[in-house]
């Protein structure tokens, strides 16, 4: 079967083979045809290293696709079921999940160490325990989330990452107060959806921050008041709050320069919600002067901070009371064999999200 892989570490162009092989189906497992993925900057900061994944592998986690065989004690799924795959499954055992924080349930993480693919050259992995960027994939019967019929394959791919990641910061972690003052740095497909979730909150004032002027306008077609290039925040800021700083602020770019600026601008006794992924030795500096004395609350957002089954289900309902627009994220839409043009659209900017076709 087709798909892309990366050989090493650091190269930025994948290759497209026909002799890959998904393997690991058994008991427990589902084998998927992928039907669309979309590519998110997890898959490039994989690719960079700033992620870390085992390599050679197949990049792409937010996928959606068909059930084309089950393995033994596989119940909630059969074949001809549509799902979408998730790549943080909840085990229902440890810790985490006992508490109700099945977002921080580590059995998903533990796949990514199994190879999901194999070549004649050796084995493959997947990204984070997946890899969707081929025809077919074999996971554990937790990523495999079954989906109403009236839900296309492009629409639920988004809601595989980035849509659920960025709605979710907004309504679970952040859990704003209507009437609230926002920013949100990083308009890509995630930010984006933060400024959704932010709106359907009742956000009064939303300012989106990035460089790229295709992704402020966007921004501005999706719920914020106002769209300003990185250099005029310091700006917003002042017009906006009189200086004081806004209630949230979203970081959604995964840089500690960034989380910097996105802690000034955000007002003493508000709340910083930090939902980029960034690198092992990217490090926020804070003096323990200004974390006592500010009170600001920064909050991590681990795939959107809430249940991913609930809210799976909840970006669902929102999407058919067209409540949230998801169809208007998809920007560009490409075949697996154009799969470098897509990472080319992410990398200058020119894309929210691009529909890998498969």
């Amino acid at each position: 079967m087709r798909a892309a892989v990366l050989h090493e570490i650091g190269q930025d162009k994948l290759e497209v083979l026909d002799d890959v092989e998904a393997v690991g189906f058994g008991p427990g497992r589902v084998r998927i045809r992928v039907r669309a993925t979309g590519l998110c900057h997890s898959d490039l900061s994989a690719m960079s290293g700033v992620l870390p994944q085992p390599a050679p592998f197949v990049p792409g986690h937010e996928g959606a696709g068909e059930v084309l065989e089950v393995g033994e004690g596989v119940t909630r799924v059969k074949p001809g079921d549509r799902v979408v795959v998730c790549w943080l499954p909840a085990c229902g055992a440890c810790p985490a999940c006992k508490r109700g924080q099945t977002e921080l349930c580590l059995a998903g993480f533990m796949n990514a160490g199994t190879p999901n693919f194999r070549r004649p050259g050796g084995d493959v992995f997947g990204f984070a325990g997946t890899g969707t960027f081929a025809e077919e994939v074999v996971v554990d019967a937790g990523c495999a989330v079954p989906i109403p019929d009236d839900v296309p394959f492009d629409i639920a791919a988004l809601i595989g990452c980035g849509v659920t990641t960025g709605l979710g910061a907004a309504l679970n972690t952040a859990d704003m107060e209507a009437g609230s003052s926002v920013a949100v740095i990083g308009c890509g497909g995630v930010g984006v959806a933060a400024i959704q979730g932010a709106r359907l909150k009742g956000a009064a004032e939303i300012v989106a921050v990035d460089p790229v002027a295709s992704r402020r306008e966007a921004a501005l077609r999706f719920g914020a008041t106002k769209a300003v290039p990185p250099e005029e925040l310091a700006d917003a800021k002042q017009q906006i709050t009189g200086g004081e700083g806004f209630d949230y602020v979203f970081e959604v770019v995964g840089r500690s320069t960034t989380a910097r600026t996105a802690y000034e601008t955000t007002r003493r006794g508000g709340t910083l919600v930090v939902v980029g992924a960034g690198a092992l030795d990217d490090f926020l500096q804070l003096n323990m002067f200004e974390l006592f004395f500010d009170e600001k609350r920064i909050l991590p957002s681990m795939y959107g901070g809430g249940d991913v089954l609930r809210s799976y289900e909840r970006t669902i309902a929102l999407w058919r009371a067209d409540r949230i627009d998801l169809a208007g994220l998809i920007t560009h839409r490409v075949p697996l064999a154009e799969i470098n043009e897509a990472l080319d659209q992410m990398r200058t900017g020119t894309s929210l999200r691009t529909c890998i076709e498969i």
